[in-house]
């Protein structure tokens, strides 16, 4: 891709944006129709349910009528067992809902003394009325469901779905209701009143539900069975919950439960469920009866009309994708033709050749500003580039220069202990690590005579060149001035007053320094605004040194210092440091601080001096990992090791 041409990525780019709108138009468009289609889908399968449910309400409604008016011509008059089979057949003459209907007394309950008496009429399939009796040996209706439940329940009530043999001869649903002889404590159970539905009625209400081309509905009872179904072989053997546990599924078998608790809504089932692929279930509940019907929605069909709108808005959006790809050849060809004049040539200018001719470009727009641009760039070029030669001859004269001066400004320190006569009574060393390339701290020790060493630790207030030169000038007075024997207190006093007398820059310098009695371990010191040492016993725990108060060095004559001392014994040690160590900081913000570096002594006060002032500088590098060093870095460490015996 890199290596394409701009027309190409001109191209590219347009038609990708292009695309990436059109497929997100696409995208929105295909959702919102989606959930439109099946939002409206949805609201016309509610609409059709409760239509249905209404309808067969209105039918069950009608059909409980009949047996409640004459349940209560029996409770309230007396009737002789020649007319009740009349009473029984007017009720199925004169509605045509109802399939059958019956009046079953209980035994003994008329004065005829008939053990059996429930005349029964039904509708054969040619409309003609037929009228039986019901009861015998074989026939017991007062054992069955229909008449059994209004008995115990005192209460009308439909049957579950069941095949009367003896009476219809068919499958159907009966609603009976108990009537009765007396009043309230006399109140004598005399039988029921019955009415039945013939289920193949209900089916033609429920099989005129069609949703597309394989939606249908069904409807279950009060236990889940199938009463009316497409497939005539689920009714009245299989249930909703049959087939959920046939197909494993918990989803089928809970919404199976909704239905028969009365319940009402619109669920989304897997293929293989309630149809071959996807669907949509709604259903509601039957509230007279306790049944339940459900309308199944394919939901590709569902979808099928957005699909095929779909199908034809992609043909259109790579009609127009095409349309633009030729307007946009066209315009970028025109576009990038100057432009790879124009690169040609800078291609020499990029190889050196600062005088070769641009293309003429005469043009308003903006790759005419860009021509202009780069005879600009190529004018300047040869400007630039001559006084880049000159600075960078200037930039590397002067880093030489600085090579140098950082060279003669660490000869200035001491490298190595000067040799003493006989055993050596003490180690000393020293570490130093500038911030750049030139620093300002300080270290010195040296020898004043066989017996004393004079050492000092310094930290001159700024970084660079100047405070290189400030630092310089106090190691050297520093000294000059402790060669004459001094105690540290005096060796201060006089390097501060000539310091303050030509410093018309207000630099300073923080000093500790210290003249050690190689033969009694007596050490005198003073100090200069430094940060105390550290210092090691033998037999106890590193702490720091106690020091005497005194000011900065280079800022007023008038300031005074002090002289303390203490007794080193044999393996005692001492180290001096700057406040680049305490003051260093990581990538958190936090200080190495004086804890760190009490830590850092306690876990190598047993090394040599030389191993502590390594080990100090390496912890603190570690410490302050990928933060640029801020501040120069001096570590002194001295050991006592007694006089020679």
């Amino acid at each position: 891709m890199k290596n394409r041409g701009l027309a190409f990525k001109l191209i590219l780019f347009t038609l990708s944006g292009t695309m990436a709108v059109f497929l997100s138009a696409f995208a929105y468009f295909y959702v919102s129709s989606k959930d439109s289609m099946t939002k409206c889908v949805e609201e016309n399968a509610r609409n059709l349910t409760h239509s249905t449910v209404h309808q067969i309400e209105k039918v069950l409604e009608g059909v409980q009528k009949v047996p409640l008016n004459y349940a209560s011509l029996l409770s309230a008059r007396n009737f002789e067992a020649g007319d009740i089979a009349g009473l029984v057949e007017r009720m199925v003459s004169t509605n045509l809902e109802i399939y059958g209907a019956a009046i079953a007394f209980e035994p003994d309950a008329l004065a005829a003394g008939a053990y059996y008496f429930a005349p029964y009429c039904y509708r054969k399939d040619d409309g003609h009325l037929m009228n039986v009796m019901l009861g015998d040996e074989s026939y017991h209706y007062f054992t069955m469901d229909w008449y059994q439940i209004p008995r115990e329940l005192n209460r009308a009530a439909w049957t579950e779905p069941y095949y009367d043999e003896g009476g219809g001869n068919m499958i159907m649903a009966t609603f009976s209701v108990p009537f009765y002889k007396g009043k309230d404590a006399e109140k004598r159970f005399q039988g029921v009143v019955t009415a039945d539905i013939a289920l193949h009625g209900l089916q033609q209400i429920v099989s005129a539900i069609r949703l597309y081309r394989s939606g249908y509905a069904f409807l279950i009872s009060r236990n889940g069975v199938f009463i009316t179904h497409p497939d005539s072989r689920l009714v009245m053997t299989n249930s909703i919950f049959s087939i959920a546990e046939e197909k494993n599924s918990s989803l089928l078998r809970r919404i199976g439960k909704d239905m028969i608790n009365g319940g009402e809504g619109l669920a989304a089932l897997e293929s293989g469920l309630l149809l071959p692929d996807k669907c949509r279930l709604y259903y509601a509940p039957l509230s007279s009866i306790g049944w339940s019907l459900g309308v199944v929605i394919p939901e590709h069909e569902l979808l099928e009309g957005v699909h095929r709108l779909g199908r034809m808005v992609i043909l259109i959006g790579l009609a127009g994708v095409f349309l633009m790809t030729i307007i946009v050849m066209l315009i970028a060809r025109r576009i990038t033709r100057p432009l790879k004049d124009l690169s040609a040539a800078t291609v020499e200018i990029a190889r050196g050749d600062l005088d070769a001719k641009l293309p003429d470009i005469q043009r308003g727009d903006e790759i005419g500003a860009l021509a202009r641009s780069f005879e600009e760039m190529r004018l300047a070029l040869k400007d630039y580039i001559k006084h880049l030669t000159e600075t960078t001859s200037a930039k590397e004269r002067i880093e030489s220069e600085l090579k140098i001066a950082r060279n003669i400004q660490m000869s200035f320190l001491p490298r190595a202990f000067p040799p003493l006569t006989g055993k050596n009574p003490m180690e000393i060393s020293a570490r130093l690590e500038p911030a750049r390339e030139i620093g300002g701290d300080l270290y010195d020790y040296s020898l004043i005579d066989d017996d004393h060493l004079f050492f000092a630790v310094g930290d001159v207030s700024d970084k660079g060149i100047p405070a290189a030169l400030f630092m310089a000038v106090t190691k050297t007075l520093l000294k000059g001035i402790a060669e004459t024997g001094l105690d540290p207190a005096r060796i201060l006093n006089r390097c501060n007053l000539e310091l303050c007398g030509e410093n018309d820059s207000m630099m300073f310098v923080t000093v500790f320094c210290g003249v050690l009695d190689l033969r009694t371990g007596r050490l005198k010191y003073s100090n200069a605004g430094h940060e105390p040492p550290v210092i090691v016993r033998r037999d106890a725990q590193p702490e720091f040194l106690p020091v005497p108060e005194g000011f900065l060095l280079g800022v007023e004559e008038e300031s005074s210092y002090q002289t303390m001392e203490i007794e080193l014994e044999p393996g005692d040690k001492l180290i001096v440091y700057t406040d680049g160590v305490t003051e260093a900081v990581n990538a958190a913000g936090e200080f190495y601080s004086h804890a760190n570096l009490m830590a850092t002594v306690r876990s190598c006060w047993s090394l040599s001096v030389e191993g502590i002032a390594t080990e100090i500088l390496g912890s603190v590098k570690l410490f302050s990992l990928g933060i640029p060093q801020a501040d120069d870095i001096t570590v002194l460490a001295l050991s006592f090791a007694g006089a020679e015996v």
